[in-house]
């Protein structure tokens, strides 16, 4: 099963960038816990790149003068996976496989043209791509697997250079059973073993792989995770709530405008929904996060709703009574009232980071294939909402399965995040949404280069 979001601008459902590994292949194995491999837990014990570059040219032949070849400056340089040394217990690649294409570059992460030189002046060169120093964030939920790797570039923002995604849903059956399953942490793990050999693939500067709901609450959650140490070679935290809707927000920063006053933003996940009130009346710092003024963490998401309720027939009762199940865990959220001040105001808005939000995006714009780009962004008011909202809960199971922005991967879990979005938006009612197609890796991202210092040294 693929993610339609198959990390930054994807250029297919499911596509796993940058690998000689098929997204759909999981590396071989020697059995159930046969796969010994040397952990890797983000200190960037990788291979390096290395690269000749050609282009002198020779003495003068044939008595005619050499004529001089311009040099062109600012070319960008993307390394070849194929030259990079493995390390110890990293999957070699067969010797005929073709290097990875060059994946197309998201607008939200790639920096704007650079303005041309005046005269007299020379251009800016930027350094290679293989000369920056590259971060990894891998997130694994209670539905999804995604990893993300990435260079800075200018400052807050950074272009990817590899992605993967696989909807996994490890938190099938854990609402019945308190205990993740056999089979979803074997999909779990073959998903894991591909992010691995990726990261093993580079020389990662840092790293941070973490696990949320599911690992939380399972009963043998910390054993799956030291399966996944074995097997996959990655050495997995498990974050509380608070560092989940804090990542979160850090992921979304640049979606906030500048003479925005309060911001809801909130994260549908598989177990779990993130709430976070951000209020930026005062000075505005760098750090979306620091505006934080309450948070609350509801222990229901999209898999663990659409398990109690049904995800497959749903009425509107039975949405009606989704809808009054989340809502009661919001009316116990003390903090609630801190942006009642705000609510009335232009300059506040909701913004939903979540495959609940950008289905609907993509239902919206009535796109015939998910498209990142188009979608990630996206301001919707508040009847554009509603009518997607009534669209979904009026179609049957077969209709949500042939929409291409929803298909056979969501069509049982939408309606359980249209609930959550629907008690949401009760409580804090806005005129407008705006709709993130990113989250918490792009926030890990975004605080390990600022934590490392890569934009204050001025490397870009």
């Amino acid at each position: 099963m693929e993610d339609h979001d198959a990390g930054a601008g994807a250029p297919e459902v499911g596509v796993s960038r940058g690998s000689p590994t098929p997204s759909g292949q999981a590396s071989p194995s020697t059995g159930r816990y046969g796969r010994q491999v040397q952990p890797w837990s983000g200190n960037g014990q990788a291979g390096d790149t290395s690269h000749d570059h050609k282009g002198q040219n020779g003495p003068h032949q044939n008595g005619k003068p050499k004529k001089r070849r311009k040099r062109r400056r600012g070319r960008k340089v993307f390394a070849r996976d194929e030259t990079r040394p493995l390390a110890a217990g990293a999957s070699v690649p067969a010797a005929n496989e073709a290097p990875a294409a060059r994946p197309p570059q998201p607008a939200a992460y790639a920096p704007p043209p650079s303005a041309p030189p005046r005269p007299g002046q020379g251009a800016r060169t930027p350094p290679p791509l293989q000369e920056l120093p590259v971060f990894a964030a891998l997130d694994l939920g209670t539905n999804n697997c995604r990893l993300l790797v990435a260079v800075p570039t200018r400052h807050g923002q950074f272009r990817v250079i590899d992605a993967f995604s696989r909807i996994v849903r490890l938190g099938e059956g854990l609402t019945a059973n308190g205990r993740l399953g056999d089979a979803a942490m074997d999909r779990a793990v073959e998903a894991l073993k591909i992010c691995g050999d990726k990261l093993r693939n580079r020389k990662v500067r840092k790293a941070r792989l973490i696990a949320t709901e599911a690992c939380r609450t399972a009963a043998n959650g910390v054993e799956f995770l030291e399966r996944v140490e074995r097997e996959a070679g990655l050495k997995l935290e498990i974050i509380d709530r608070q560092t989940e809707a804090r990542l979160a927000v850090s992921g979304c920063g640049s979606l906030v405008e500048r003479d925005t006053q309060g911001v809801v933003l909130f994260d549908i996940g598989g177990g779990s929904s993130e709430i976070a009130l951000i209020d930026l009346t005062g000075q505005r710092s760098p750090r979306l996060a620091n505006h934080i003024v309450s948070w609350t963490s509801l222990p229901v998401g999209v898999v663990s709703l659409a398990e109690r309720f049904g995800g497959r027939t749903v009425t509107r009762e039975i949405f009606g009574a989704m809808v009054e199940d989340v809502a009661m865990r919001l009316r116990a959220f003390d903090g609630r009232d801190r942006l009642s001040h705000l609510l009335a105001s232009p300059k506040f808005h909701l913004l939903g980071t979540s495959g609940t939000v950008t289905t609907l995006a993509g239902v919206h714009l009535d796109l015939e294939r998910y498209d990142r780009r188009r979608v990630d962004g996206l301001w919707m008011d508040r009847d554009s909402v509603d009518r997607m909202v009534e669209k979904l809960v009026g179609w049957d199971f077969q209709q949500r399965v042939a929409n291409p922005c929803i298909g056979a991967d969501r069509a049982d879990l939408v309606l359980a995040g249209c609930a959550i979005l629907e008690a949401i938006r009760a409580v804090w009612p806005s005129e407008r949404l705006r709709v993130a197609d990113r989250g918490l890796r792009e926030g890990i991202l975004s605080e390990l280069m600022a934590d490392d210092g890569v934009w204050r040294r001025g490397r870009q």
